[in-house]
């Protein structure tokens, strides 16, 4: 039997904000190492929310923007502080990145990438399918398709095994990045948490050597 290739196994959300100063790091990985597969889980940051920020919510996100620029340099628009009645709920946006994953594989990571810019950068309201629909036709899904598969109800449930197998994993933050598998068939953390990319890049450096050692 062939042995499983290794791969990463990346646990994040659309709408986290270490995720999205996470993203240049993912960037790293990818330019350093085109040919090691990554896989994406939604982990399900604040699914199925129905109470609106209030100031103290807004004070505490405001907060972990603010360092997150800072640790990352991502950009960020604080003008999101400034809405009222915003709902924080992060099930549209991961169920749009399956969604992707469903349609068009391959595009996965830039649904992902594009929904965090959007949310982040330019204080677009990524709740909204059609926001989300917007954001997939423009690097390039067929709108009508992907509100469709948005809408349907294995893609919710897809979603939902995402969150699960998040949970199973005792993913407990994200940005999660895990290797393997090993020899035992476990997965070891490159990071758990945020990471500047040359700190990501060692450890994983030093996993992708273990493995041609052992190959």
């Amino acid at each position: 039997m062939q042995p499983p290739t290794p791969h990463l196994v990346y646990f994040a959300d659309p709408m986290c904000s270490w995720c999205w100063g996470f993203a240049p790091v993912l960037d790293a990985i990818a330019g350093g190492h085109p040919d090691l597969p990554i896989r994406l889980i939604l982990g399900g940051l604040r699914p199925f929310t129905e109470t609106a920020m209030d100031e103290a919510a807004k004070q505490r996100t405001r907060l972990h923007w603010e360092h997150v620029a800072k640790a990352s340099g991502q950009p960020f628009d604080f003008g999101f502080f400034e809405r009222t009645g915003f709902v924080y709920d992060t099930e549209p946006a991961a169920r749009a990145v399956v969604t992707a994953r469903r349609l068009q594989p391959g595009r996965t990571f830039a649904l992902n990438r594009r929904i965090g810019h959007a949310f982040y950068a330019e204080n677009r309201d990524v709740t909204q399918a059609e926001t989300l629909a917007d954001l997939a036709e423009e690097i390039g899904f067929e709108r009508d398709d992907f509100l469709a598969a948005f809408e349907d109800g294995a893609t919710k449930t897809e979603t939902l095994q995402d969150f699960a197998i998040a949970q199973q994993a005792g993913v407990t933050g994200f940005p999660t990045l895990l290797a393997g598998p090993q020899d035992d068939g476990s997965f070891l953390p490159i990071t758990v948490g945020y990471q500047a990319p040359e700190a990501v890049l060692a450890r994983l450096g030093m996993w992708l050597e273990h493995q041609l050692e052992d190959n």
